[in-house]
């Protein structure tokens, strides 16, 4: 196999990675090049394949908002020439109708031409087969927030490890028009490509020119302590936009309405692979966060011999169990509160992306080798229906006290859903 970009080390999680990728990588280079290097702004693709996101089910229409945010408490972890840790994060919620606001796409411009470039050729994908660009969200970019919601519970979301917050857009936005404020966090100069206000692209910093599975393992536990940090700053930023402050570092206006429906007294977060185990650590960490959702993910760092005292969901795949991950049976064993772990038949590590719906809309044009390892054999709409209602049915238990049955006996509605522990 060639060496990995990020994009690849996502794709298994990293037990698989620790076997696959050190011989491939043991003289190569990272292909992502030089992060902070001027991005290249290629045009999008007239020809390149146009690929939608399914729609929201939930009640209310979604509207959302970017922020930029510095944290100058500190250097940056993973850059240490840069003096501050800076950071992209959207903010997801339900909205009023009416008004003219534009739908937000999947990608801003200039992350998805450099997404283009980049990131789809480690997917194999060919530049220019997909129209990246064109791809929209369902939410409308600055739209007021729906006072008549009232005060909603927040959720904070991180993708895995490389990957950008966007490929949780599916899931995202579900909660969202269910009636939370969800809040997505970019790893700047881990994920391949963040997009911060003009245009301006930072790139992942390059990976090791040697990846053994000892420098991989160090690798992901270093990511893990910058997310759980970056984690823990976006918390305070949250709590300053909550309280009628603007945390956006250039002071572009909010959207009406958004602080007044925001109930920090109700937090949650989850996390596809790299992502669950922060916010497995960020429940242990924080009294603020009442609940944690881990998709798929190995966990790092001390909450796998801690555990978690608070409600948490774990979703597995094909390629995780508690037989085969010790880092599960360890947090498993130690975690005291109320817990359940649910696997999805057929599935693997990518299907807890939107991957999962957008890769089935191109292999019938395209050759898509990688589509396979990624997303496995089960039904694209399925899988997302399966996750969409876990992940809503526990965040509605413990964060809206709505009694649910889906977990007692998920094959009885998705016959593609086990109970696993």
């Amino acid at each position: 196999m060639p060496c990995p970009s990020r994009r690849t080390l996502m794709k298994l999680g990293a037990t698989a990675v620790l076997a696959t990728v050190s011989t491939a990588c043991s003289t190569a280079g990272s292909p992502t090049g030089t992060a902070g290097a001027p991005a290249e702004h290629p045009s999008a693709s007239p020809t390149g394949r146009a690929v939608s996101l399914p729609a929201p089910t939930g009640h209310w229409p979604i509207g959302t908002v970017d922020l930029h945010l510095i944290d100058r408490t500190r250097h940056d972890p993973l850059m240490p020439s840069k003096p501050f840790r800076e950071l992209m994060v959207s903010v997801w919620y339900p909205a009023d109708r009416g008004g003219k606001f534009l739908i937000a796409p999947w990608l801003s411009p200039a992350a998805a031409a450099d997404w283009d470039k980049h990131s789809a050729p480690g997917m194999t994908i060919k530049t220019g087969a997909v129209d990246w660009q064109g791809i929209r969200t369902h939410a409308r970019t600055g739209a007021s927030a729906a006072r008549a919601s009232g005060k909603l519970p927040v959720v904070l979301f991180s993708s895995g490890d490389g990957g950008d917050r966007a490929l949780g857009t599916t899931l995202v936005e579900e909660l969202a028009s269910r009636g939370y404020v969800v809040v997505t966090i970019d790893s700047t100069y881990e994920v391949d490509q963040v997009e911060f206000p003009g245009g301006r692209v930072e790139r992942a910093a390059p990976l090791p020119k040697k990846l053994t599975p000892k420098v991989i393992a160090a690798l992901l536990e270093k990511h893990s302590r910058t997310r759980v940090a970056d984690a823990h700053f976006v918390l305070r930023q949250i709590e300053a936009l909550a309280h009628g402050r603007n945390p956006d570092t250039q002071g572009r206006p909010l959207p009406a309405g958004l602080p007044a429906v925001m109930d920090l007294s109700r937090m949650g977060m989850f996390g596809q692979s790299l992502g669950g185990s922060v916010a497995a650590q960020l429940a242990h960490d924080e009294p603020r966060i009442s609940s944690a959702a881990n998709l798929d993910g190995e966990f790092f760092g001390p909450v796998i011999r801690t555990g978690v005292t608070k409600p948490f969901l774990l979703m597995a795949s094909d390629v995780n169990s508690f037989d085969s991950n010790a880092s599960w049976k360890s947090f498993w064993a130690a975690s005291t509160g109320w817990k359940h772990a649910l696997h999805l038949r057929k599935a693997l590590h990518g299907s807890y992306t939107d991957l999962q719906v957008i890769f089935p809309q191109l292999t019938d044009h395209m050759k898509i080798p990688a589509a396979p390892e990624l997303i496995g054999t089960i039904n694209p709409r399925r899988s997302l229906a399966a996750q969409r209602a876990a992940l809503t049915a526990f965040f509605d238990l413990h964060l809206k006290q709505r009694p649910t049955t889906l977990f007692e006996n998920p094959s009885s509605r998705y016959h593609e859903m086990e109970v696993l522990r």
